[in-house]
């Protein structure tokens, strides 16, 4: 089983920057995909980037190109979330996720809720204040 840890996030004013990370333990790292959602409150969970274990390019939302950057440690088993000039509209509870997948699934990803990810984190919340 694996698991997936959380940390970061927190709240900031619009145009800030916050980090996430993401740990794992029991980790089947090689050849999984591994991403980051989020769920507003009221809102359906989204897709927000999402990278492949195995050097495979990022895929982003298009509502955070070029704003958030996703990457990941293979000898720390983390991913990481990298998000700048924050707007209220990015507040959410954040989640990573994982699940084993080839480079092509993987790039598609995060087009739905992630209902095909099989494990995930705990949540972070981030909060962006106007």
């Amino acid at each position: 089983q694996v698991h997936l840890v959380q940390s970061g996030g927190g709240s900031v004013q619009a145009g800030g920057s916050l980090a996430l990370s993401c740990a794992a333990s029991a980790y089947p790292y090689s050849g999984s995909c591994m991403g980051w959602f989020r769920q507003a409150p009221g809102k359906p969970r989204e897709g927000v980037a999402a990278i492949h274990s195995r050097d495979g390019g990022p895929v982003y939302a298009d509502s955070v190109k070029g704003r958030f950057t996703i990457s990941r440690d293979n000898v720390k088993e983390t991913l990481y979330l990298s998000m700048s000039g924050l707007k209220p509209e990015d507040t959410a509870m954040y989640y990573c996720a994982s699940v084993p997948s080839s480079l092509s699934w993987c790039s598609r990803s995060i087009e739905g809720a992630g209902d095909a990810f099989t494990n995930w984190g705990q949540g972070t919340q981030v909060t962006v204040s106007s």
